[in-house]
Parts: C-alpha cells; sequence; structure tokens
C-alpha cells in the first residue's frame, strides 16, 4: 500500500481538533510516514524525518519526537499516549492562575501582583505555588542591599560617638555625601517596591502600613538629602559645630532594613502555613503501577492515569488514586483520612483513598476518581479555601485599621508641629525625628497579621487531625456552640453491625443452631445477614449447606438444609412460617432494651433459637461525650431508629435527651426550635436527609464518609464520622479564637504603648527621643511576635 498516496494525517492544530481517541489511527500517524512526516504521538505536531530529531524505539516501532521534553514524557508512560487516554483525559483548570490576598480575600485577579487594599503580595488560590516564592527571593535580595548599605552608614554616625574620629579622617563633607552615596540606591532602588505600595494606597484612598512607611522614609531621605546639599535653606540654630545640618540617611536606610527582615520573616512563616496542605499533597505516590490489558506492568506518571485504569499496589505502598478493589486483599492504613493507627481490611469491591497506605498485601484496583476529584485534592480544596477565609472577629480589626492610619498621620503633623513650637533647640530636628517615628512605629502589619495567620494555621492544624475546616466562620462559631445533634449509628456507633448473643430452645445444640444460621445467611445480601455470618465465622463454625433459600422482604429469610425447614427473622416471619415465637417474647425484648436487634430462629416449624445483632458503641464515644459534657455542650441523640432501642443506647452513654423516629425535616425543625429557645446549635449529620439541618445550625458538621450534599452542607467536615472528632473541632475552636484574641490584644497594646513613646511623651524624663531606627526595629518585631504566636497553633494538642 502507498501511504503517501492516501495521507489522511489530521491536523489538529490546524482545525482545533481533539486528538483521535482510535488507538491504531493514532499508531499509524506516529509510525507510517505521509510525505515524508509522522506524528509526534505526545503534541500531535508533524515531525519530519531525518532532521535530526529526537527518537524511540518502542517495541520495534520508532517514534519522533518534536523536542527532547515529548521524547522523555513519551518514555516515562508510551501505553497513554497510544492508546487514547491523553485524549480521555480531563483537562485541568491552569494551576495557579488566580491570586488572592491572605488579609483581604475579595482581592482576585489572574496571575501575581500585590493587593491594592493592603500592599501584601497576591499568593496562588490553591495555597501553594510551583517553584520558589519569588516575593521571597527578591525581598531576600533588596534586604541584602540595604543591610550593606546600613553598616558603613551606622558606622559613619555611631563612630565618634565610640570615640572614634572617621568622620574627621574622611571630612564632614565627603561624609556627608558619601552617606548620601550610600542611603541612594537602597531608597530609589531596594525601596522602590514599598514606594509603589505606598502610592497605591493613596491613590485607592485604602490607607494601611506602607503609607506610613513611604510618607516616613521619605520624609528622613528628602529632609536629609536637602540638608546635604542646600544647608544654606534651614535656618542656622539647626547647624552643627562645622556648620553642616544633621542629617538621617542612616535612619532611613536602617528603617527599610529592618521592614525588609520583617517581610521576609513574615514571608517565610507565611510559607510554613502551607505545610499540611505540602504534607497531604505528599501522601499521594509520584507513580502508579499500571497493568495493561495483555498483563504488562510498569510505573506510569501519576498524572497520567485515568478513570477505568487498572493498577496494581504492592505492599507498603500508598494507594495512587480513588479506586475500588477488584482483586487481592490486604490492610490499609486510612490514619490519614481517620487520625486512627488501625488498619482496614479490604477485599474484592471494596473503596480504597487515594494517599492511603497498603499495609501486608498486593491489591489490583481499578481507578474510580482521578486529578481534582479524588478525596486528597477536595480536602486540599477545601482546606485552601478555609485558609482564604475571613472570621468575623477580623470585623473588628478591618474597622479599627480603616480609621487608625489617617489618625496616625495626624498624630504624626501634631509632633511634628509641637516639637516645632514649644521643642529645645535644634526644635526642628525634634519635630522630624518624632513625626518619623510615631510613622514608622504606628505601622498596622501586625493588626492586619493577627487573625489571617491564626486562621491559615489552625485550618492546616485541622487538616493533619482529620478535621476539616469549610470556612473561617464555622471555625470561629464552633467555639461559641451549647447543644450538639447527633445521629446514632455511624456517629455513637461504629456503623457494623455485629453478632452479640446466642440462645438455643430444645435439644439442638448452639453450634449446629448456628451453622445452619450461617448456611442460611449466606445467601442474603442484608447488612444483618453479614454480620450474623462474620460472627459465626469467628466462632469457628462452618456453613451447613442450604437450598431453597428464599428471602421474605421484611421478615426474613428460609430454606432447606439436609432435609429440614428454616426459617429465620422477626416475629412475622415467624407467623409467616406457623412457627409460635411467644416463649422467648420476653428474652427478645430484654435484647430490644439493650439496643440490639432480636431474631428468631426455627427449625422443622418449631422454635430452636435466639440471636441478636447490635452496632456496637464506638470505644472512644463515651469519653469523647464526657468531655463534650465538661466543654459545658448539652448533646441531643436525633436518630430514625425506634424509641426503645434509641433510648437503650442514650441511657448507656449519657446522653441529655433523645428524639427517636425522626424524619429529615423534623430534624431541621429540631435546630430552629433550638434557636428559637436562644441555642448556639451544631449538628452533625453524614447522609442526604441531614443535608436542610446541617444548612440550618450554626455550625453544620458533615461526616467525610457520608454524602456529598451533607458534606457541602456543612462548616466541618470530619473525615472519620466520630464524637471524638467533634470534640477535636471544638478544642482547634477554642485554641484558635484564644489565639486570634491574643494577637488582636498584642497588636493593639503595641500601638498604644508605641504611638506615644515614638511622639516623645517620655522625653521629659529620659531627655532622649526615640529613634527611628528602633521604632522601625519595633514594628517588625510586633509582626514576627504575632506570626510566632499563630504558628504555636501547628503544635495544639487536640486530643486530651
Amino acid at each position: 500500500m502507498d501511504h503517501h498516496k492516501n495521507c489522511k494525517h489530521s491536523h489538529p492544530e490546524d482545525h482545533g481538533e481533539e486528538p483521535a481517541v482510535d488507538a491504531e489511527a493514532l499508531f499509524e500517524a506516529a509510525t507510517v510516514p505521509c510525505d515524508g512526516k509522522v506524528k509526534d504521538p505526545v503534541c500531535g505536531m508533524d515531525i519530519a524525518l531525518d532532521k535530526g530529531k529526537p527518537t524511540l524505539d518502542y517495541k520495534g516501532d520508532m517514534f519522533h519526537f518534536c523536542s527532547t521534553g515529548c521524547h522523555d514524557k513519551f518514555e516515562r508512560d508510551p501505553w497513554f499516549y497510544l492508546s487514547g487516554n491523553k485524549a480521555r483525559k480531563k483537562k485541568p483548570a491552569a494551576k495557579n492562575a488566580l491570586y488572592t490576598c491572605p488579609m483581604d480575600p475579595e482581592i482576585v485577579q489572574e496571575g501575581p501582583g500585590t493587593c491594592p487594599i493592603c500592599g501584601m503580595a497576591l499568593e496562588p488560590m490553591d495555597g501553594l505555588s510551583d517553584g520558589p516564592n519569588h516575593e521571597l527571593v527578591d525581598f531576600t535580595r533588596r534586604l541584602w542591599v540595604s543591610a550593606g548599605a546600613a553598616i558603613p552608614l551606622l558606622i559613619l554616625t555611631m563612630a565618634p560617638m565610640l570615640g572614634l574620629p572617621v568622620r574627621q579622617w574622611l571630612g564632614e563633607i565627603f561624609t556627608l555625601y558619601l552617606e548620601f552615596a550610600l542611603a541612594t540606591p537602597v531608597i530609589v532602588w531596594a525601596a522602590r517596591p514599598f514606594f509603589h505600595r505606598g502610592w497605591t494606597s493613596i491613590r485607592t484612598w485604602n490607607l494601611n502600613m506602607w503609607t506610613l512607611i513611604m510618607i516616613g522614609v521619605g520624609a528622613a531621605y528628602l529632609y536629609s538629602t536637602i540638608a546635604t546639599f542646600l544647608p544654606h535653606l534651614f535656618p542656622e540654630g539647626l547647624q552643627m559645630a562645622g556648620g553642616h545640618t544633621p542629617v538621617y540617611f542612616e535612619a532611613a536606610v536602617v528603617i527599610v532594613a529592618l521592614v525588609f527582615v520583617g517581610q521576609v520573616l513574615e514571608l517565610r512563616a507565611r510559607e510554613r502555613t502551607g505545610d499540611a496542605i505540602r504534607a497531604l499533597l505528599d501522601l499521594a505516590p509520584k507513580t502508579a503501577r499500571r497493568i495493561l490489558p495483555d498483563g504488562e506492568e510498569y510505573d506510569a506518571p501519576l498524572e497520567n492515569i485515568v478513570g477505568g485504569d487498572r493498577l496494581r499496589v504492592r505492599p507498603g505502598e500508598a494507594i495512587p488514586v480513588d479506586s475500588v478493589v477488584i482483586d487481592g486483599r490486604s490492610s490499609v492504613d486510612e490514619s490519614m483520612l481517620t487520625g486512627e493507627p488501625l488498619a482496614v481490611e479490604k477485599t474484592q469491591g471494596d473503596p480504597v483513598t487515594g494517599g492511603t497506605l497498603n499495609k501486608n498485601g498486593s491489591l489490583i484496583i481499578q481507578a474510580e476518581k482521578v486529578g481534582d476529584e479524588t478525596m486528597l485534592a477536595r480536602i486540599v480544596a477545601m482546606v485552601s479555601s478555609a485558609q482564604r477565609s475571613r472570621a468575623p472577629i477580623q470585623g473588628l480589626a478591618d474597622r479599627v485599621a480603616s480609621y487608625f492610619v489617617p489618625a496616625v498621620v495626624i498624630v504624626a503633623v501634631l509632633a511634628f508641629v509641637i516639637w516645632l513650637l514649644v521643642g529645645p533647640d535644634p526644635a526642628f530636628v525634634f519635630a522630624i525625628v518624632s513625626a518619623v517615628s510615631v510613622l514608622i512605629i504606628a505601622c498596622p502589619c501586625a493588626l492586619g497579621l493577627a487573625t489571617p495567620m491564626s486562621i491559615m494555621t489552625a485550618t492546616g492544624r485541622g487538616a493533619q487531625a482529620g478535621v476539616l475546616i469549610k470556612d473561617a466562620e464555622s471555625l470561629e462559631r464552633m467555639a461559641k456552640v451549647d447543644v450538639l445533634i447527633v445521629d446514632k449509628t455511624g456517629t455513637l456507633t461504629e456503623g457494623k453491625p455485629a453478632l452479640t448473643d446466642v440462645a438455643t430452645f430444645g435439644e439442638i445444640s448452639e453450634a449446629d443452631m448456628l451453622a445452619l444460621v450461617r448456611g442460611l445467611e449466606s445467601g442474603s445480601e442484608h447488612p444483618l445477614a453479614e454480620a450474623i455470618v462474620e460472627g459465626i465465622a469467628a466462632r469457628g463454625i462452618e456453613a451447613k449447606p442450604v437450598s431453597d433459600f428464599e428471602a421474605v422482604t421484611g421478615k426474613g429469610v428460609s430454606g432447606r438444609s439436609g432435609g429440614s425447614k428454616l426459617a429465620l427473622g422477626n416475629a412475622a416471619m415467624m407467623e409467616f412460617a406457623g412457627v409460635d415465637c411467644a416463649s422467648a417474647d420476653e428474652q427478645a425484648h430484654a435484647l430490644r432494651s439493650d439496643g440490639k436487634t432480636a431474631m428468631y430462629v426455627a427449625v422443622d416449624g418449631k422454635l430452636a433459637g435466639l440471636i441478636a445483632v447490635a452496632d456496637p458503641i464506638k470505644a472512644s464515644t463515651r469519653d469523647a461525650i464526657r468531655a463534650l459534657h465538661k466543654a459545658g455542650l448539652k448533646i441531643i441523640m436525633a436518630t430514625g431508629d425506634n424509641e426503645t432501642t434509641a433510648r437503650a443506647v442514650a441511657d448507656q452513654l449519657g446522653i441529655d435527651e433523645v428524639r427517636a423516629g425522626v424524619l429529615p425535616e423534623d430534624k431541621k425543625a429540631l435546630v430552629d426550635e433550638l434557636h428559637k429557645a436562644g441555642h448556639k446549635v451544631a449538628m452533625a449529620g453524614d447522609g442526604v436527609n441531614d443535608a436542610p439541618a446541617l444548612a440550618a445550625a450554626e455550625v453544620g458538621i458533615a461526616m467525610g464518609t457520608g454524602a456529598d450534599v451533607a458534606v457541602e452542607s456543612a462548616g466541618v467536615t470530619l473525615l472519620k464520622g466520630d464524637l471524638g472528632g467533634i470534640l477535636r473541632a471544638r478544642r482547634l475552636s477554642e485554641a484558635t479564637l484564644r489565639n486570634i484574641k491574643q494577637n488582636l490584644f498584642f497588636a493593639f497594646a503595641y500601638n498604644s504603648v508605641g504611638v506615644p513613646i515614638a511622639a516623645g511623651l517620655l522625653y521629659p524624663v529620659t531627655g532622649t527621643l526615640l529613634s527611628p531606627m528602633i521604632a522601625a526595629a519595633a514594628m517588625s518585631l510586633s509582626s514576627v511576635s504575632v506570626i510566632s504566636n499563630a504558628l504555636r497553633l501547628r503544635s495544639v494538642k487536640l486530643d486530651a
């Protein structure tokens, strides 16, 4: 066949078409020349043969590539590109395309930049950035330049005070020019971001810390420059012995250097708030072992895995994506989801979550959710979103800051005027120093960082403990909750029924009866049947073969074994089978009063036994309820179960109130009822029927194993559905609110004390003014203290 006469290679780049999914067509386009060209199997470009482009021999066929990048991608995963999976893979949204401000999350733009409100550098909305933090790199470079100029300036200024006549050696005029030469690059180049942000704050009238820094540093530098080159413009009273006017180049430069120190420390600390997200992302392996249709296996890049791929997970490896087990048996460590150290047994048909750890067996799994659809990706997205959200308490800081900057400018002007009018000689110098010091020391950066830093750190800490915070408002409200509504199944109990009691009547032995029951229940798909079979198997009793199996809806099951007719179920089943069970009614009622489900067993029309199944209460529930009571919470159990069973569980646990047999609308009504009584309500649920109540409560708490609509309706998601997680969420909320209040106190107290001192309040006592350099150091220290305090939340203990 002459392929040159029948070229049908498509050109997606010319026609806007998606690459063909037909694997044979892809293979032909990449291997059969058409007009002396073949297709790059990775990007689809036409590659001219014999042009020195990269090539690769794969299973006896030669493939050609436009670049080394495409060659390397193909070499890592040839089947992905030749099978058509590349076309089926969902294109992810552009990563890090949108940037936002940590302090003002309403600011969102494409690409990096600075916030027009506070001047802070914008950060990726996913909380993480590829590669280095460019602002940190840039500010570090500017810090070194500023520090390099500040050191000789300090030597020139401070040496005479230490008895070193450096200025005499160099000459006063030359020294002044040297100071100007050292300071100018710092002010003109290094401090440019400060002046840019300060000017933006004035232009948009969002006055902030950069407004004060720009005015303070600019005033000190401008005054010093004029004093250096035009000293005759100043009164003689300002001139020193040599006829020179004092300058403050070193103050301006040291202030810039110290602000950079604070900014670099802050940027590094802010990067640490993303450690929790990075730790979560690191749980997913970088590759997955794909099994091809012909049985061949190889490690493929994780980003190339699509739904439907068969993957092998060997012992000790992490599950790559959310999948279902199709072959094999193993225990899986799900502590990254639940916080529980005990591994969970996984067999065919069981779901497994990406990022969890396979312990001791080999599993073959089929990928179901990949990329942004996985549980791990959803956790990361939720944590990132919570870190950007604002707590109501942040409104206090915002209101104060809106008035604070104009007030500081007024105080600085007043200080300047008062010192100029009533200050000692040289009054003008004192006025300049006091005004600049007020502007510098009052920078409200600590005030602005107080709440966001605590929220960012707390949400990361919560994620590590299996507590996902959807928004900062829920985190704050959780500390004020006084009533907790919980479901029974899966929250107070394990959600996994287990065989608890066995009683026999007549001559049949317990072992013989259980062997018949195991054989009978093996044919049933009911959840209680599975619990019964597992319970009997744990006793080491083998099943007897059963035929003619029949399930009677709402009643029980029946069948035959060795000529004997069998029946198992409730009283209605016994009536249906014609069996008198009245003699065991009292014993069955006693079991139900203990919160158990009692079932009758009949053989050949006669009552043979009674078995009971119960959903055991979780080991942690009693301690958690005691701790929640100690924390001041009233606990109400709202369940669809019958009154007898619900009361039995509540009595065992010391629950304050029980609402049994409730429907979804009843749960919502209960929340509304408690609101009218003045309570702050948290509602915990895991199903679609819980969504209305979750949305109505002050804090909705969803179990991560539950329905998506429940998770979406809740402000807090617990990756393990038990009261221990609720207790951890409560403690995290209390610790965060306490930390925010501490930060706000530090910021308010610092400014309340610092501004009067900078204005000269202590001058009558000490005889000296606060140096602008010391003011800058104090300002930077206040921000660092707030950040350091917020980072303490990373190690807060959430378990008693």
